[in-house]
């Protein structure tokens, strides 16, 4: 057996399985944003993308120092 023969996920050689009818949304389509909220939006993620979060403070011993 080759290299190539070797490097093929054999995974990849059968067919995907087909989607789950419960993947599938059914009924009402979810309201439209309103200009405003859209506005709201954009702003929160900017003020989160612009913030960063203070990380938690690291113990100064690992639990395998301390015992």
């Amino acid at each position: 057996m080759n290299s190539t023969e070797r490097d093929v996920d054999h995974a990849l050689a059968y067919p995907e399985p087909p989607a789950s009818p419960l993947w599938y949304r059914h009924g009402a389509k979810a309201r439209p944003l309103t200009p405003e909220q859209q506005r709201r939006n954009r702003e929160l993620l900017d003020i989160g993308q612009r913030t960063t979060r203070p990380r938690s403070p690291r113990p100064t011993k690992t639990p395998a120092e301390a015992s």
